[in-house]
């Protein structure tokens, strides 16, 4: 059977889709290659020439690597990758510098990058509180890295999936119990009985409340083995359409090698 998609909602960073006729396995590896395997660059190293903030440097570090960094990734490669033998050329390196004094609000989009291509995915998030007379001067090198490596460069959040649920109603006595009962709130009554429309059946967690309600043991929770429904998100660095094309693109490549692996033996 040919894997199909069915789009329910999607934006510039988020998405809910149905992927139908694949197995378990091949729903949760686009999870996980969104999630560890997609290429983003992150601050990884920062040289802070002057901090007199309350925030120790290591704080302040720290900070500086989760702010996800939107770039050109077709022209940035990873340092054990990169042809200059990682003595950090502009292939595999970018530097963001950071001169700012209180009284005010550091926020990300008051780092200068060297690469106008690479800038902070969001410009409104908060570094630090500078009070008078506060100062914080630094640089700040973004490098490559994967999300197995670390959570800085991991492109995907709040990724998940769970089977398609499957709920039928059968010889309802129409008595609303399960109505009530639904913490979703999708059991509707229709001119036959109990009913979950095909707009809300994607609401539904398979919690099976409805059916331990039923005392006619009318309603049955089941799902669809071989159809998910698949909840991922960006955090900025790329598009919602990048990152899972370039999760589809990891699995590919992933088993093309295998199979040149297995031809070879």
């Amino acid at each position: 059977m040919t894997m199909e998609i069915d789009v329910l909602e999607i934006s510039e960073r988020s998405a809910k889709f149905v992927l139908s006729n694949v197995s378990a396995a091949f729903a949760n590896g686009i999870r996980r290659a969104a999630l560890s395997d997609v290429p983003t660059l992150a601050i990884d190293d920062v040289n802070i020439y002057n901090n007199t903030s309350v925030l120790f440097d290591e704080q302040l570090a720290l900070r500086l690597g989760l702010i996800p960094l939107a770039a050109n990734m077709d022209e940035l490669v990873p340092m054990e990758e990169c042809s200059c033998g990682g003595t950090e050329c502009p292939a595999c390196k970018v530097s963001l510098t950071l001169s700012a004094e209180g009284p005010k609000i550091v926020y990300s989009g008051d780092l200068i990058s060297s690469d106008e291509t690479v800038q902070p995915a969001d410009s409104n998030i908060p570094i630090i509180d500078l009070r008078e007379g506060q100062k914080v001067v630094l640089e700040a090198i973004a490098h490559v890295g994967y999300g197995y490596q670390h959570a800085k460069w991991q492109a995907g959040v709040a990724c998940g999936y769970k089977n398609m649920p499957v709920v039928t109603f059968n010889n309802c006595d129409m008595c609303t119990a399960c109505i009530k009962e639904c913490p979703q709130s999708i059991i509707k009554m229709g001119p036959e009985g109990a009913e979950i429309s095909e707009e809300d059946i994607f609401k539904c967690i398979l919690c099976k409340l409805c059916a331990e309600k039923c005392d006619i043991d009318a309603i049955t929770v089941s799902q669809d083995e071989n159809s998910f429904i698949l909840t991922m998100e960006s955090d900025g660095s790329y598009t919602i359409q990048e990152l899972i094309i370039n999760a589809g693109k990891n699995i590919k490549d992933k088993a093309a090698r295998m199979g040149e692996i297995l031809d070879s033996l």
